[in-house]
């Protein structure tokens, strides 16, 4: 079999991967030649791309790639096409949806398995690995990916894995930018929405546009919306039939309200299928949610001398401001984000509104440290900002402030804060041994 995979994004990369790994024949191409492949399972070694101005063409074993052009009679000869997530929407994503050729429309297991999606701002890949080990310690066979920003392998290599025969339950985690793509490619049993927040509006533009995006998802689905979320009323008009959760009563060992909502998401999805689909006893809910620890690069607390440090991923308003609100943080530490991700400079007005002693930025997604430093001085902010170019001098700044009562390392840029979270362990630990 031959595909067609044209962007070379995460998704295309990882889409790439997956279908190196499962033996296809393999034409990806992107217009940007200033791409990085380092991702790319297959060895590129002795290919230096810096030095070409206008397009590169070259072959590795079964994959073949173009940069700065598509050869158009490769992606037709091709029997599937990947497009990236991305472009969903597109005049090129109409013309490979109406011609039957996308990959999702080539091979179609996927879509005989019962599947729950798991959406929202924040708090996606919690709630889908919490629902993930229920169902595994009730004696299924998950299979689980999607959202290539939750650490998965992708939307396609779900498509590629499925099997109906070797797999129980189907879990996919929708990234909020993606729910048409993921609407046509997968046949959602269960629509989960943790909730909505202010992420990504230089693509949906507005709350209300986000909301619309929502309600084509939902649309006669079987939904589960928080009890208090906006727009309820109108996402169980479109909806087949809406179910409300709240917070677990069960004790957690994470941290936060938000996490008490993740958990009581999982929670209520997993009863709704012991009495509709099949069985899970009620003590394997339980147990599995109480002894649940935080996935790697969401929020965990580790104790350092007198201070205990509160990290993970926050990478934007909605997600850092329920933390500041439940504790008073002597310190705050932020990554930044992308050059284009204006709206999620917006996490330094929740700091500034919490008026920490001081705030140290640092590079997360990218080194917008100018334009964070300009947004601080802007707000009037009065305290103390250094700044903290490399792991180094993070663990530094930590130390300063390791006899305070309470420190927030946030932001963006989970690799970053995943690097960051192993090294202050080991330090923790060995302070603690």
């Amino acid at each position: 079999m031959k595909a067609a995979v044209i962007g070379l994004g995460v998704e295309g990369k990882k889409a790439t991967n997956s279908l190196l790994k499962h033996d296809w024949e393999v034409y990806a191409t992107d217009l940007n030649i200033n791409i990085n492949l380092d991702d790319l399972s297959i060895s590129l070694k002795g290919l230096d791309t810096s030095l070409l101005k206008d397009n590169v063409s070259f072959t590795r074993g079964k994959l073949s790639i173009d940069l700065g052009f598509n050869d158009q009679e490769k992606v037709d000869s091709s029997d599937a096409v990947v497009l990236s997530p991305s472009i969903w929407g597109s005049k090129l994503a109409e013309h490979y949806k109406n011609s039957g050729k996308l990959l999702c429309d080539v091979k179609t297991d996927h879509r005989n398995m019962f599947t729950i999606g798991v959406t929202g701002t924040n708090g996606k890949t919690t709630t889908v690995t919490m629902i993930k080990e229920i169902l595994e310690n009730a004696g299924k066979k998950v299979l689980v990916g999607g959202n290539a920003g939750g650490g998965f392998e992708g939307y396609y290599d779900l498509i590629l894995e499925a099997d109906p025969n070797e797999y129980d339950v189907l879990l996919v985690e929708v990234c909020d930018m993606t729910v048409g793509f993921c609407s046509h490619c997968f046949d959602f049993d269960l629509i989960a929405l943790t909730n909505m927040g202010n992420d990504h509006m230089n693509v949906h533009g507005s709350m209300e546009g986000y909301k619309n995006s929502l309600k084509g998802f939902f649309k006669d689905k079987t939904i589960f919306i928080n009890e208090n979320q906006e727009f309820k009323e109108e996402f169980k008009e479109v909806s087949k039939l809406a179910i409300e959760y709240d917070e677990t009563n069960y004790d957690l060992n994470l941290f936060g309200r938000f996490n008490k909502l993740n958990a009581g998401l999982s929670e209520t999805i997993a009863k709704y299928i012991d009495e509709n689909t099949f069985e899970i006893d009620e003590n394997i809910i339980k147990n599995t949610l109480e002894k649940f620890e935080p996935v790697k690069g969401r929020l965990e607390v580790l104790k350092l001398n007198d201070c205990e440090i509160y990290i993970g991923k926050s990478d934007n308003s909605d997600a850092i401001k329920p933390l500041l609100e439940e504790v008073d943080f002597t310190a705050i530490f932020v990554g930044t984000p992308r050059h284009n991700e204006n709206h999620r400079f917006d996490i330094l007005n929740e700091v500034v509104d919490a008026n920490p002693e001081a705030i140290i930025l640092f590079p997360g997604l990218e080194d917008t440290l100018d334009q964070a430093k300009f947004r601080l001085n802007s707000l009037d902010y009065d305290g103390r900002v250094e700044i903290a170019n490399n792991l180094d001098e993070i663990i530094a700044f930590v130390a300063e402030f390791s006899h305070d009562p309470a420190i927030l390392i946030g932001g963006n840029g989970q690799e970053t804060i995943i690097k960051i979270q192993d090294r202050l362990r080991q330090i923790c630990d060995s302070c603690n041994n």
